[in-house]
């Protein structure tokens, strides 16, 4: 079907519409439309059409390019232009159309909307789309008109709906809005009631139900270690003194080595005390009594107690850690009645052994270590050495982190832990040493302890470090005890154990290093020892000639002064090699290392001068020669041992 042109669809509207009605009738001779007519407009719609300005909403507006006027002014001529009325039947003819169907208004809306999708879009203009259905080509002002102007309003806390006590809740937030706020200050109240309570019981001095005390030590003693002044950082300058105790009537030559007593150390330490003293002992009789009873050597003993038992006064805190059971506790009780505590720990249901420990830690800067044990004979009586080390707080924390393991033991129903906590753990230890500064000298120190379940995390065993003080040395290993022994010598049965006897025949015969023993020759010598010595001694002669001598050490005694029970006796432990000295507390067989408390330490100045006489290992050096050298110094076999075995049976 061909297109009608859009003069043929205006006129067939208005016929229609009845407008025909109302024209005259046409001329029968005057022409309605002639050919050349509809061939321009034909040919009109058929030009060329020029391009126009693309409409955003109603796409392409281009209009052919004879038509250079606006739709309205083409309504605007054609209103203009005279109507000629003609006939009706004879216009359709020469158009050869049908003639217009009337259709309701509905009807004629649809029939003009399909004609005009036949007509090309180059040609008729797109519809507007409805306002309610235009698609995303609105642009954004469009789009933001849309939007609310304000947003939604959050419903405030207080505007929430508050529901009656008897009104059941909604699930959710709101379960506790009814509640007074007053409510809420009850479990905050309750809280901060228990956490005083528990608080008060685990640090508050006295007693504590039994299951408790392990609790409070193990759990609650970080506390301390974290408390401001408990970390004190360490002095850069640390101060070292030998001391020793050299017995009444033990002679030396004019010019021998000669050292600060124990006694005026150990006095100098309580007269420098402000905050807390802590010992831990074998045992305590600083008292003369029985048969010694009256002893004027003893007096020193005595004011050593008073001085201790003075320090409560002072507002000085004294712990003491003693070993459990005790021959007499006359002494500890005393200190109990002047303010201090005092633990007994039973270290035989442990570990089947004692606590040998001899240590003092003052404030947690000043600490006493060595061989003489809390006795009035260990300031008189018997042969002694330790060393007292001030302004050292490194030093003196890590020593009072072992005193601790002894203070937690000796607690009602304390076991020893699978693990020790943080709070115990060593602070030095042979892989990792504290660099100081002794009397101006740079060091190397390191605290070892004994036996291994008591050794917190970290800690070098008190073996491990005589074992690796003995492999170090290059040209001598000087030894001071008083029992060395190659057995378990308190085990059932006994077995011969040769670990650090091994290593000194490999120092000696091996890598040619002079090993040297000095041993103790009393009363209570104990006989197969010397056994052991005497086949330590054979291998200096030929074809061996391995580098060892053994000799016993006796302290001479009257028969006044032998009456004195455990006393004149040489009570050293230490070793000193040309680079190392070592200072501990225990006897050298294989109880003291698996069963038995004991602590060691070791000084390692090797980048000193080997000649400074100032540095620990040549004046520990320098005590030992002179010892070795004296009189009292007897050779393996001789008369004097044969004495000191004789005197033994007569003691």
């Amino acid at each position: 079907m061909p297109r009608k042109s859009t003069e043929t669809r205006r006129r067939s509207k208005r016929l229609n519409q009845g407008q025909a009605s109302d024209l005259e009738p046409a001329d029968p001779g005057e022409e309605v439309v002639d050919s050349e007519e509809e061939g321009k407009l034909v040919a009109s719609s058929r030009e060329p059409m020029v391009p126009t300005p693309r409409n955003p909403i109603r796409g392409s507006s281009r209009i052919p390019r004879s038509s250079r006027t606006s739709r309205k002014e083409e309504e605007e001529e054609e209103e203009e232009a005279p109507v000629i009325a003609r006939p009706v039947p004879k216009i359709l003819e020469k158009m050869k159309v049908d003639p217009p169907v009337v259709m309701a208004e509905g009807e004629e809306e649809e029939e003009e909307e399909a004609e005009e999708m036949d007509t090309p879009l180059s040609v008729v203009p797109p519809p507007v789309p409805k306002p309610d259905l235009r698609p995303t080509m609105f642009s954004l002002q469009k789009l933001r008109e849309k939007l609310p102007e304000k947003p939604e309003r959050r419903i405030s806390r207080s505007e929430m709906p508050r529901f009656p006590a008897t009104q059941p809740r909604p699930q959710g937030g709101q379960a506790w809005e009814g509640v007074p706020r007053s409510w809420w200050l009850c479990p905050l109240a309750l809280v901060l009631l228990a956490l005083v309570l528990g608080g008060w019981l685990l640090l508050s001095p006295g007693t504590y139900p039994r299951t408790w005390v392990p609790v409070k030590e193990l759990k609650m003693d970080w506390i301390y270690s974290v408390w401001p002044g408990q970390q004190e950082a360490c002095q850069d300058h640390c101060s070292l003194t030998l001391v020793e105790s050299i017995p009444v009537g033990l002679p030396y030559p004019k010019g021998a080595p000669h050292h600060r007593s124990i006694y005026s150390a150990w006095a100098e330490l309580l007269g420098r005390a402000n905050r807390s003293v802590d010992i831990a002992a074998f045992y305590f009789t600083l008292r003369a009594r029985g048969q010694s009873e009256g002893e004027p050597t003893a007096s020193e003993g005595h004011r050593i107690l008073e001085e201790l038992g003075a320090l409560s006064s002072r507002g000085i805190k004294l712990k003491v850690a003693v070993n459990s059971p005790q021959q007499s506790a006359e002494d500890t009780d005393y200190l109990v009645e002047k303010g201090a505590e005092v633990r007994g720990v039973r270290l035989e249901n442990l570990t089947s052994g004692i606590v040998h420990t001899k240590l003092w830690v003052v404030d947690g800067r000043h600490v006493y270590l060595g061989s003489a044990n809390m006795d009035w004979r260990s300031l008189t009586q018997v042969k002694e050495l330790g060393v007292v080390v001030s302004n050292c707080s490194c030093l003196a924390q890590d020593l009072e982190r072992v005193f601790r393991v002894y203070w937690y033991l000796g607690a009602q129903g304390a076991t020893i832990p699978k693990r020790w906590p943080s709070a115990y753990a060593a602070l030095s230890s042979k892989q990792r040493p504290l660099h100081l500064t002794l009397n101006g000298i740079d060091a190397r120190v390191y605290v070892s302890s004994a036996p291994p379940p008591l050794c917190g995390s970290g800690r070098t065993t008190d073996l491990d470090a005589i074992l690796d003080v003995i492999d170090d040395a290059r040209e001598f290993v000087f030894i001071s005890v008083m029992d060395f022994l190659p057995l378990c010598k308190f085990c059932k049965p006994q077995r011969y154990w040769p670990t650090i006897e091994d290593r000194l025949r490999a120092a000696a015969c091996e890598r040619r290093v002079t090993v040297r023993l000095l041993i103790s020759c009393w009363p209570h010598t104990y006989a197969p020892m010397l056994v052991f010595l005497e086949a330590l001694h054979v291998l200096r002669k030929e074809p061996l000639s391995c580098r060892v001598e053994v000799k016993l050490f006796r302290v001479p005694a009257t028969a006044e002064q032998q009456r004195i029970p455990f006393g004149r006796v040489n009570h050293n432990k230490y070793m000193v090699t040309d680079r190392i000295a070592y200072i501990g507390t225990s006897n050298w067989s294989e109880d003291y290392f698996i069963r038995t408390a004991g602590v060691g330490l070791v000084i390692n100045q090797t980048g000193a001068d080997a000649g400074n006489p100032g540095t620990v290992q040549s004046q520990l050096r320098a005590v030992f020669q002179r010892d070795w050298d004296s009189d009292h110094a007897l050779e393996l076999g001789s008369k004097g041992v044969k004495e000191c075995l004789e005197s033994k049976q007569s003691a």
